[in-house]
């Protein structure tokens, strides 16, 4: 009987060894398991269209090398916080545009800033947008017509891409890393003419490449989203293309077949492909990227918990005193793009009787797991990836040109060297002067705040 006892109780302490086991591998599973869905549309307009990016342009889109796209992806943690990032093969989109296509999204699918981010992939080889940059083109308004006609069906296939990525919820894990390469020149320091026998080139870079790994349970990959720093302005034709960006997409989702890759755009506005202005170029650097992706996607890569925090802010950025009137008539008199800017700031001051003294600036942090992301609006230069990394560590991902790309956004030590990021490139967005100073230091100040909120 004493052994029948013992034999029983044995049995039972295993029965609930292996129970417990069972639950501590379920409730693991559970901590790592995310839900995610991705949905994806041509954002390629059906007619000849002004391309965006370049003053010199005179003319129309001829045609393309391929399709420009538009991507989501929706992320759920366990507790239900939800995100939306969206990816567009577009140079960027302007505040008026954002703030229309989160609301929209906000009051279908109650996603609030913090949990939205609209990236603008930055290819100098997409379609302008509506009033963006208006001053660089030598448009008409019969061009300006075409343009808002696309720019009214981007927002409808932005919004519609919400309803694609629920449907297509699932379970997954997520994976990230960074990996590396080299193709990004800074451009305020080495001559693009000369590229080929410098021997030595000159900063400040971050070569990094940020890589999330989605995943199903059983180790299929879905989703593959990855950033780089660097201007897609290794084309300047009149054909629409994502540049580099668009050719890295379009090489992994060949090497992986039913995956959706996802580009975004880092902290480049000073960062050049080097040398560039051929078609073979951008699909080298396309490939180049690729291959890194790859390299990262096949090593161990640490997993991040289903825990996920959203944050936003706009901070008021202090812009300069505008130039002299009697300056701005001088500039008007020519016939570029700074003329047609200089005619519109004295239009401005006329018809309103001032100028904007700030700009609301937005920024944004998620973790995803352990993993931060820190997102600035605007053209944001190398600078404040270096800034932040210095801070929060080499393993951080920085996104640029997210929800509202206002202008370049120099550093204070780009301020204070003068040139095109930190003197003109404001005219460009049509801004009435460069910024000020204190923009760098209120940027990090207010991204080192929402992360400790």
């Amino acid at each position: 009987m004493k052994k029948i006892i013992t034999r029983i109780g044995l049995q039972l302490f295993f029965l609930s060894f292996f129970i417990l086991q069972l639950q501590a591998v379920n409730d693991n599973e559970e901590k790592y398991t995310w839900k995610i869905g991705t949905g994806r549309t041509v954002i390629t307009p059906n007619e000849p269209t002004w391309m965006a990016g370049y003053s010199s342009r005179t003319s129309p889109s001829e045609g393309k090398l391929h399709d420009l796209w538009a991507k989501a992806l929706l992320l759920e943690d366990a507790r239900g916080n939800r995100s939306l990032l969206i990816t567009m093969d577009i140079l960027g989109v302007s505040k008026d545009f954002s703030d229309e296509v989160r609301n929209l999204i906000n009051r279908k699918y109650n996603l609030n800033n913090s949990q939205i981010i609209l990236s603008s992939s930055h290819t100098h080889s997409g379609p302008v947008i509506s009033r963006a940059l208006q001053y660089i083109y030598p448009m008409t308004e019969q061009d300006w017509k075409v343009v808002d006609k696309y720019t009214e069906q981007l927002k409808e296939k932005l919004v519609e891409l919400v309803d694609q990525a629920i449907k297509n919820l699932q379970p997954a894990h997520i994976y990230t890393q960074n990996g590396i390469t080299r193709f990004q020149v800074n451009r305020r320091n080495n001559r693009e003419n000369s590229i080929t026998p410098t021997t030595e080139l000159k900063g400040p870079n971050d070569y990094a490449v940020p890589v999330i790994k989605i995943e199903s349970p059983d180790k299929q990959l879905l989703a593959v989203v990855f950033g780089y720093a660097c201007h897609p302005t290794t084309l300047s034709i009149n054909m629409f293309s994502g540049d580099y960006a668009g050719f890295a997409q379009l090489e992994l989702e060949k090497r992986y077949p039913g995956v959706t890759a996802m580009f975004f755009q880092g902290a480049g506005a000073d960062q050049n492909p080097l040398p560039r202005r051929t078609v073979p170029l951008a699909i080298q650097y396309g490939k180049q990227l690729a291959a890194t992706v790859e390299r990262v996607l096949s090593e161990e890569m640490p997993q991040q918990e289903s825990n996920l925090i959203t944050r936003y802010s706009e901070i008021d950025l202090l812009i300069d005193d505008p130039l002299p009137t009697e300056e701005l008539q001088v500039i008007a008199k020519g016939s570029d793009y700074q003329a047609r800017w200089a005619n519109g700031i004295i239009s401005e001051l006329k018809t309103k009787g001032h100028l904007i003294k700030s700009y609301p600036f937005p920024v944004g942090y998620w973790q995803i797991g352990q993993q931060k992301l820190f997102i600035l609006g605007g053209e944001s230069v190398i600078a404040y990836s270096v800034k932040l990394k210095q801070t929060y560590g080499e393993q951080i991902f920085v996104m640029s040109y997210a929800n509202d790309v206002m202008g370049y956004i120099p550093s204070e030590v780009i301020l204070e060297e003068g040139g095109y990021e930190g003197d003109t490139s404001q005219r460009v967005y049509g801004l009435p002067s460069k910024w000020s100073k204190s923009v760098e230091s209120k940027i990090i100040s207010e991204l080192k705040n929402i992360t400790t909120k």
